[in-house]
């Protein structure tokens, strides 16, 4: 297998367009390279300055888990702490867990912070939404999201060998900000909680009442969420709420 280390976005196309598979830090796929066979040609963006960007509102695809640290919002950070042991996030990368993985363990966090994707294809660079990630899993360069007031974020336990564990992710944004239709002025919160392998995301605007946010929360698709999903979410989305921020 040759391995391509691009240092250009130019480059990288190139790369593409040549057939390289999209490697990080092959968590994900060594083992069934090893099953099936390796590819004749492969590409890492560890070299490419556009997916290695670290900051309050970027965070690059080629970026180790490891690495991200308080430069990025909260709910990112601990997001990125959870995933697997520390010598999985020594070589596990963004896009890699977003794209690769079928646990997507960033993806709530990446969502409550209304991020857009900075994709690579052979064509050129384009942004896209998160939906559009997760569906067509294309090259991922970066991520870039409008830093909120205040998130939050939680993984409950589980035991080895059980079903993905619950997590929730929350956002405050100003202005409504990814609120939705009407999310003009005041604030917005936006939830997202993975239950299983499946991923919910709803937005609203808060008013004046935090339970009316609550219940504004209940009528979407979170309200079919079961109870022991509402025991992290109430609390979560109340503190966020909270008169002293």
């Amino acid at each position: 297998m040759l391995l391509r280390l691009p240092t250009s976005v130019s480059e990288a196309q190139e790369c593409l367009a040549e057939g390289a598979v999209p490697v990080g830090g092959a968590t994900l796929v060594w083992a069934t390279w090893q099953r099936e066979g390796f590819p004749e040609l492969a590409m890492s963006l560890r070299k490419l300055p556009q997916a290695n960007v670290i900051g309050a509102e970027r965070l690059g695809a080629a970026v180790l888990l490891g690495q991200i640290d308080g430069r990025v919002p909260d709910v990112l950070r601990r997001a990125a702490g959870t995933v697997g042991t520390g010598a999985v996030r020594r070589a596990a990368t963004v896009g890699g867990n977003l794209v690769g993985s079928a646990l997507r363990c960033l993806l709530p966090a990446a969502l409550v912070l209304d991020a857009r994707a900075t994709v690579l294809e052979s064509d050129g660079v384009r942004e896209t939404d998160l939906a559009e990630v997760v569906a067509k899993r294309p090259l991922l360069l970066s991520l870039h999201w409008s830093a909120p007031l205040a998130c939050a974020y939680r993984k409950l336990p589980a035991d080895a060998g059980a079903p993905p564990p619950l997590v929730v992710a929350s956002a405050l944004h100003a202005g409504g900000a990814g609120a939705g239709e009407g999310g003009g002025a005041g604030y917005g919160v936006r939830v997202a909680v993975r239950d299983g392998y499946e991923v919910f995301e709803v937005a609203a605007v808060t008013g004046a009442d935090p339970e009316e946010t609550l219940e504004s929360l209940r009528a979407t698709a979170l309200g079919d969420l079961p109870a022991a999903a509402w025991t992290v979410v109430r609390p979560q989305v109340l503190d966020l709420l909270a008169p002293e921020r």
